[in-house]
């Protein structure tokens, strides 16, 4: 799956700016990114939602125990990879149908974090028990929603590309060959939100998130680290 935002709804972090500008590495704009995608996946399905955001997903090579889904519903647009243990008291908890599936769920819980504010991210987000990486964007407030389950079971990377677009994908080369150094693997255990405008925990809210940058010879330009208890988590 790939998303990608211009800054006019996500500001490039700055500890992935710094690390491209440490290793200056050969970078392409985000309808070049968007372009090789498409083209190396035959079956895959795209979308542009006004002028600040694409998404795209495919079913090709995908796990049978970890599918990837699309959906939109009320302008929210979900990409989601994985399984949820616990869908089926998640469907009760947020009075859903039994034939509702993960990627209309997090729809679902995204909008009740929307709507019923103060909401805690962490909270919603803290629910879901299983594997997944999943990216929301509500085009009706120009939002941005990032998750990563706590163990990194799917894997989820993000980039910046040579236009300043923030990139989005649970494939790690298609960014390393649009975004050089400017790319690291999204942390385990957390999540992204406009909303709040920086990166968090969802189990330990409150603890601190520190970039590494890395050796000169890693793919990586920075290594995301949450503080306290969860480096435990984050270093599995």
């Amino acid at each position: 799956m790939l998303g990608v935002f211009s800054s006019g709804i996500m500001s490039p972090p700055e500890e992935l700016v710094a690390a491209g500008c440490r290793t200056p590495s050969p970078k392409i704009t985000a309808d070049a990114l968007m372009k090789r995608f498409l083209n190396t996946n035959a079956s895959a399905v795209s979308l542009q939602v006004g002028d600040d955001a694409q998404l795209a997903y495919t079913h090709q090579n995908e796990s049978l125990l970890l599918p990837r889904s699309f959906a939109v519903k009320d302008e929210i647009f979900c990409l989601f990879e994985g399984a949820l243990d616990n869908l089926g008291s998640l469907r009760q908890q947020y009075g859903l149908a039994k034939s509702v599936n993960e990627v209309v769920l997090v729809i679902e819980a995204y909008k009740a974090l929307r709507d019923r504010a103060p909401y805690p991210p962490s909270h919603v987000v803290g629910h879901l028990s299983g594997s997944f990486a999943f990216i929301v964007f509500d085009s009706s407030t120009s939002t941005l929603f990032v998750a990563s389950d706590q163990f990194g079971k799917v894997p989820l990377y993000w980039g910046i590309t040579a236009d300043g677009y923030v990139a989005f994908a649970d494939n790690a080369d298609l960014l390393k060959g649009a975004c050089g150094k400017s790319l690291a693997s999204f942390p385990q255990g957390c999540f992204f939100s406009t909303a709040i405008g920086e990166l968090r925990s969802f189990e330990n809210p409150k603890s601190k998130i520190t970039a590494i940058p890395a050796n000169e010879e890693e793919i990586w330009g920075a290594t995301f680290m949450v503080e306290g208890p969860a480096v435990l988590a984050t270093t599995k």
